[in-house]
């Protein structure tokens, strides 16, 4: 053995501290997860209890906030780190003898999946205790999917779905086949597209993107549309966290939400202004059409919102100046460029004899109801409707977190109710994390999963 000589002057646990365990500590100390364990352990009653409750369920949530991915990996750790048992609460003096064996643990999960609504409670207290540290939670939300891939084998010929193949532990008869398609532009202006697809899941995420944590969630099979998602994910958020609903001003989207139906139910039943990127529908070469197709004027719009004037004398085309949004009316607000800009036109009479104005200029309205596509409340292109619209990334991250901290690139779970089950926990932990360094001051590192949790004196 390579003798290392000793060059510290105190023990390792005086300096570190176990920085590590402590975010694992972090999450247990927020988690509102006794009404669950007093469940649990009257369910057990006088059953053998080898193996606590509280602790074990320590463990389960160990293994995700240390990114096992399996249970297998996890219980090594537990057998080779007396600190770790210490923490979740296993009786020292067994030593490993007092960690669960794999089968102990592997009844436990199905105890815990075969009530995971209770997880949802757990995950619903945590919105609300979030909720009250952070006034703003809510206000400015963004909504996407992402496929989750399952571990286990497709089943290929429909009539062993029914047989033997649902009996066959290596097979997923809950999930199917999912297709992505990315589309875009390389600098030099040719087009690229990428077809991603993949057996397993599609996790809908509603969340804030200010703060970057879920609101909502629901779990489908992989070929599930996105768009029939988002009002259930709104309705879920709205009778289980009222207030927070209440907050919400605008819902960002990637183009896969472009609806002129959905659009319409965010605003109109909900009060909430979409910010959704737009697919190009428009066919051939058309690129503008008339604003007011019942009568002769020099106004037409393209497809991207963009409003525009054509000059009775030169017939040059310019973008008319946005002036806002008229709640009440349900409109959208422009001014000729030539009277707020001051741009020289020599067809601005011509167009002002077409309507009464005054020296404001001309004013044009445009209703969202042209094409609640195009016309949102918020007008598209504008300062504001790209900021907000920004704000989608959030979603992004912590999508890749779900991924790559929470341990969704590399699982071995199969089947709708595992996976739900390991969704829901993966989302507790991340919302436990949150709340854990707001209550501890540091609430700068609130959306960071495996950043050390700082030593407050």
């Amino acid at each position: 053995m390579a003798t290392i000589p000793q060059t510290n002057l105190f023990d390792w646990r005086q300096i570190d501290g176990a920085s590590d365990l402590d975010r694992l500590r972090l999450v247990l100390s927020v988690l509102p997860d006794e009404e669950f364990m007093v469940f649990l352990e009257q369910r057990r009653d006088r059953g053998r209890d080898d193996y606590p409750v509280r602790p074990t369920w320590n463990a389960l949530l160990a293994g995700i906030v240390f990114q096992h991915p399996h249970a297998a990996s996890l219980l090594r750790e537990l057998w080779r780190n007396a600190e770790l048992r210490e923490l979740c609460g296993f009786e020292c003096a067994k030593g490993v003898a007092g960690v669960p064996s794999e089968d102990a643990f592997g009844r436990f999960l199905r105890v815990v999946i075969e009530h995971r609504e209770k997880l949802l409670a757990i995950f619903d207290r945590l919105v609300n205790d979030l909720a009250r540290e952070l006034p703003a939670l809510g206000a400015k939300l963004a909504v996407d999917s992402k496929g989750i891939r399952s571990f286990g084998n497709p089943v290929r010929d429909e009539a062993k779905r029914q047989g033997d193949a649902a009996r066959d532990r290596r097979r997923d008869v809950d999930a199917d086949w999912g297709t992505k398609t990315y589309k875009g532009q390389h600098k030099d202006g040719s087009a690229w597209e990428k077809v991603v697809r993949w057996f397993g899941y599609k996790l809908h995420l509603l969340v804030d993107t200010v703060h970057e944590v879920p609101l909502a969630f629901s779990l489908t099979k992989a070929s599930a549309a996105d768009c029939p998602e988002v009002l259930p994910l709104l309705e879920q958020l709205r009778s289980r966290h009222p207030a927070v609903i209440e907050r919400a001003e605008e819902v960002a989207a990637d183009k896969a939400y472009d609806s002129g139906e959905l659009h319409e139910e965010l605003y109109e039943r909900h009060g909430i202004k979409p910010v959704v990127d737009i697919r190009q529908l428009w066919k051939g070469d058309e690129t503008t059409r008339a604003l007011f197709a019942d009568r002769a004027d020099h106004f037409v719009y393209d497809e991207q919102g963009g409003v525009y004037c054509i000059c009775p004398v030169t017939g040059e085309q310019r973008p008319l100046c946005f002036a806002g949004f008229e709640h009440d009316r349900r409109t959208l607000k422009y001014r000729c460029p030539a009277a707020a800009c001051g741009i020289d036109c020599r067809g601005r009479k011509d167009c002002e004899r077409l309507a009464d104005v005054g020296s404001f200029g001309r004013v044009v309205r445009v209703p969202l109801d042209l094409d609640r596509r195009i016309f949102t409340p918020i007008a598209r292109g504008t300062p504001k409707w790209k900021k907000a619209y920004n704000r989608r990334t959030a979603v992004e991250r912590i999508n890749s977190r779900i991924d790559q901290v929470l341990g969704f690139e590399r699982h071995t779970i199969r089947g709708l109710h595992k996976m739900e089950t390991r969704v829901t926990l993966a989302l507790i932990v991340m919302l436990a994390m949150a709340l854990g360094r707001i209550r501890a001051n540091q609430a700068d590192k609130m959306r960071s999963l495996t950043a050390p949790v700082r030593q407050v004196a």
